[in-house]
């Protein structure tokens, strides 16, 4: 939250937070080195492809924009200044790290965990961006699918499936809203002499947008974009109709995205055009993951946890939940990795498992369960990922409050803690182990869900298991216990997120990637599992 700082702190610039210029630290009692190394170090992964880089500044200028705006509301030019450390998305968080106690320096906090993370990068070797060449093969299977169910064309606008066959994120073709004007790429089906299919890609765009789709560097098999132009006082939809590409077929088929708009659907059926949902083949080709997709989904995945794990050791008492999610907020942004969501939840808190309005305020202790479900983004994939823990203990293994001595590590609350913990990582186990080619997503949802009933605790597994990931955090297939029809197949990927929340107590889930293989077991793309309370 941007605002006037509320206690004797000064706003995290720059000067207070640097990159690691040492060996890992174990723990916030660790020294921690203050020398001036260069902030633009913490970027040295910027990604080779120029486009990558274009999107990734115009992301930053449009977030420099409202930060430079909600901090002249809020506190002027303290703000603004700040906004310079880690392009911009630090600065976000500055004013809520101080929020709470005046003791807790929260300046090292935040070192030690960037410190922390930056000791192993090696997640982040082998992600590359996708290459042009990807674009067109995912065009061509889709055309494979698309003559299988008798298609003449698949219809989608800028959006996550326009980034996963175009390479054009719905920011990168307007940056404020969706336009209203229709801008649709279209993929056709066409046949060799030799029976061949392969795809032709088309659009249709406004005239005076024309040059801009151009200029957009789409990976296309011509030497120049296929463009169906229309003017302002003329129909879209008509004039798609009549061009060359259905002008001599009797009326054409188009099977639609899931994410276009409505009225871009009725716009077309008014005009001619018939058009359908999108087949289990046509969604297949976006679910099954290449080995590039792979590696990009383990980097990303890999290193939202190593932030978590990084971070935990740094974390004291006192800390409120909005002051360690912009903590990871910021460890996240050190190694170049987007922001998404983050959601930090102590003790009762947990026990919603997307928390509430009236969390962020909530201080940490010694005995709070911690629960984070946090996503980033890295080179267009998504994170997404939870840990469930408790911060290190004092040093006796014993808390003191007002006075007298709580043994807390026999308490009964303690000990249901540990053994939901447990349970819910072997609730995990049972659900990787179902993940084989050939079963259902119902199969996968009831043999984790089949754990944590049999110990009694059925009621607090209030959600599905898990979701397929990829450009987009929550993709198909889903895994619940009445989706009987989606079956799995080699290349796809998953969330495997069992959790038991009992309300007004605490909550745990643990949250990792995993990708069915053609061997039977699945890989994991987290890069370790959960070991324990104070492993996360």
């Amino acid at each position: 939250m941007i605002g006037p700082a509320t206690t004797s702190h000064p706003p995290l610039t720059p000067a207070h937070l640097h990159p690691p210029t040492h060996s890992c630290k174990a723990s916030l009692t660790a020294e921690h080195q203050t020398d001036q190394e260069a902030v633009s170090l913490l970027f040295s992964n910027e990604p080779p492809q120029q486009k990558q880089k274009q999107r990734e500044r115009r992301r930053r200028r449009r977030q420099r924009t409202w930060l430079t705006f909600l901090a002249a509301l809020a506190s002027g030019a303290a703000v603004v200044s700040a906004a310079v450390f880690l392009a911009v998305g630090s600065a976000l968080h500055t004013q809520s790290l101080h929020a709470a106690i005046p003791s807790i320096s929260i300046e090292r906090v935040q070192q030690c965990s960037i410190d922390n993370l930056h000791e192993d990068l090696s997640f982040l070797e082998r992600a590359r961006p996708i290459e042009a060449s990807e674009f067109l093969d995912r065009r061509d299977k889709l055309a494979e699918a698309l003559a299988g169910n008798g298609v003449d064309a698949f219809v989608l606008e800028p959006g996550y499936t326009f980034q996963y066959y175009g390479n054009i994120s719905q920011a990168d073709w307007e940056p404020w809203e969706p336009e209203e004007r229709p801008f649709l790429m279209l993929i056709l089906p066409q046949r060799s002499p030799s029976g061949q299919v392969s795809a032709k890609t088309a659009f249709l765009a406004p005239h005076f947008e024309e040059g801009r789709v151009r200029m957009l560097g789409i990976p296309s098999k011509e030497a120049a974009l296929d463009i169906i132009t229309w003017e302002e006082h003329w129909n879209p939809y008509a004039t798609l109709l009549s061009s060359h590409l259905f002008r001599d077929r009797p009326p054409p088929t188009l099977m639609a995205d899931e994410e276009i708009r409505d009225y871009i659907v009725r716009g077309l059926e008014l005009n001619g055009f018939r058009t359908v949902g999108l087949s289990p083949e046509a969604e297949l080709v976006r679910q099954t993951k290449s080995p590039a997709e792979v590696e990009l989904l383990r980097a990303v995945n890999t290193g939202t946890v190593a932030a978590v794990r990084a971070m935990r050791p740094c974390l004291v008492p006192g800390l409120t939940e909005s002051q360690v999610t912009a903590i990871l907020d910021n460890t996240m942004l050190s190694v170049g990795f987007g922001l998404f969501f983050d959601i930090v939840l102590f003790e009762e808190h947990g026990a919603l498992p997307h928390g509430g309005f009236v969390t962020g305020g909530k201080k940490l202790t010694y005995e709070s369960m911690v629960v984070i479900d946090v996503g980033a983004h890295y080179l267009g994939y998504s994170s997404d990922i939870c840990r469930s823990f408790l911060i290190d203990p004092p040093p006796k293994k014993e808390d003191v409050r007002d006075g007298t001595k709580t043994h807390m590590f026999s308490s009964p609350l303690r000990q249901e803690k540990e053994k939901v913990w447990q349970l819910v990582l072997d609730a995990q186990t049972a659900a990787a182990h179902a993940m084989k080619p050939g079963n259902t997503a119902a199969i996968v949802d009831i043999a984790a869900r089949t754990v944590i009933e049999e110990e009694g605790y059925g009621y607090g597994f209030t959600h599905r298991l898990g979701h397929g990931i990829g450009i987009k955090a929550h993709e198909s297939p889903y895994l619940n216990k009445f989706n009987k029809a989606a079956v799995l197949s080699a290349g796809m990927t998953f969330t495997n997120e069992p959790g038991v929340y009992l309300e007004g107590k605490f909550g745990v889930r643990h949250e990792d990637i995993y990708l069915v293989t053609e061997t039977g077991e699945p890989e994991l793309l987290t890069g370790q599992r959960a070991k324990g309370l104070y492993e996360p």
